[in-house]
């Protein structure tokens, strides 16, 4: 046998010794953890994963978690962010590792945030990698498209790819119920519906920041499911770090003009953004103030700019509108007369976060809401708005 041969074989051996050893060790840090909750879905993901481990803490049970949403983070068992550096491109193989570390801290409880996007790696991230006793899906909707398929169906039929066996699954989606609950009884697993239009209004008041009642729903009724009553869960869940991409308000104060921005950045796609609108709108709804909208677009996703702006036209009831983007004036200058009929302001691609910012300056007492984009620009533009929070 020549000699490069022999080396390549040598090198396939040790491989697949170096592969079971892997194997092996991961199903041993799997073993020292008996709950393990994976969530999945379009949208809410990171904050359905953050509520749900801060109600398990809440109820004394020792809960790792890790997301990977607008910066990925694990926290720990007080409930402190830990930023995950990466110094190559994101892969599935970060939450082999992650479970490694948490397994060394013993811990009664994970959860953990899918971070694949392509179907397979869906199906390897639950079944090779986390083995979930608890599968979640917040939702259904059109994002990752090229990925994930272009219809509804499609994605939906992606995602259940992270639906266990013979455990049980949590969902609070509303469109693509059938096919994620002929997924979960196909798998022997339990199916379980959450509602936030039923869940009690005690439990969405007093947050911090503008969470989706579904979202809420979903957490509280995997944390019953494991042991933690509603009402102590929710406590914890009141008091917990909100994602970077959460609806945070920031209430700020520019040239003696009072501003309420809602950061709704996070929710990028139409419909999404439409549901989000509606949370905040009626959040809002008593205090009559005057709404304008800032939507940061993105030069690659010009489909995606005018799937906002059609829905903006069509859907929102505003009186201002600033659009940060390249080549839209003509078409945001035509709709604004010719539709809406209101006010607006636009600026170019390479404008600077502070000349937005200063035309928000003079909205006072408006709430304006961010949505489009956070990456890159838009995290740049919330560092410089925050300067000038109003404690």
């Amino acid at each position: 046998m020549p000699i490069a041969t022999s080396s390549l074989l040598v090198i396939l051996v040790l491989l697949i010794v170096f592969g079971l050893i892997e194997a092996r060790l991961h199903q041993k840090a799997l073993s020292k953890i008996p709950t393990r909750v994976h969530v999945n879905g379009t949208r809410g993901k990171s904050s359905v994963t953050r509520l749900i481990a801060a109600g398990l803490r809440s109820g004394g049970i020792k809960t790792y978690a890790k997301t990977t949403g607008s910066s990925p983070r694990f926290i720990d068992e007080l409930g402190n962010d830990h930023i995950i550096q990466r110094f190559r491109p994101a892969s599935i193989g970060e939450q082999i590792r992650m479970i490694m570390r948490f397994a060394k801290q013993r811990p009664q409880a994970i959860v953990m945030e899918c971070m694949a996007i392509d179907p397979q790696y869906q199906w390897v991230s639950e079944h090779k990698i986390l083995n979930s006793n608890y599968g979640v899906i917040t939702n259904v909707r059109a994002d990752h498209l090229e990925e994930m398929g272009y219809s509804l169906n499609h994605i939906a039929r992606s995602l259940s790819n992270t639906i266990p066996f013979n455990q049980k699954f949590f969902t609070s989606e509303t469109d693509s119920v059938k096919i994620l609950e002929d997924k979960t009884k196909k798998n022997n697993s339990k199916f379980i519906i959450s509602r936030g239009e039923n869940l009690n209004k005690k439990y969405i008041n007093g947050f911090s920041f503008i969470e989706h009642p579904d979202n809420i729903a979903l957490a509280l009724d995997v944390c019953k499911d494991i042991g933690v009553s509603e009402d102590i869960a929710i406590r914890g869940m009141k008091k917990m770090n909100p994602d970077p991409g959460a609806l945070t308000i920031t209430k700020v104060m520019i040239n003696k003009n009072k501003v309420d921005f809602v950061n709704a950045f996070a929710a990028n796609d139409p419909q999404s953004t439409l549901k989000t609108w509606e949370i905040i709108y009626e959040f809002y709804k008593n205090d009559k103030k005057k709404i304008a909208l800032f939507l940061n677009t993105r030069s690659d996703r010009q489909l995606r700019t005018q799937q906002l702006l059609d829905m903006i036209f069509s859907r929102m009831n505003i009186n201002y509108l600033i659009v940060r983007g390249d080549n839209l004036e003509n078409e945001i200058t035509s709709r604004c007369e010719n539709i809406k009929k209101i006010k607006f302001s636009l600026f170019q691609d390479q404008d600077a976060p502070s000349l937005v910012i200063n035309e928000i300056s003079r909205l006072d007492n408006f709430l304006v809401v961010g949505i489009g984009n956070i990456v890159g620009w838009g995290e740049g533009f919330m560092r410089e708005l925050k300067e000038y929070k109003n404690a």
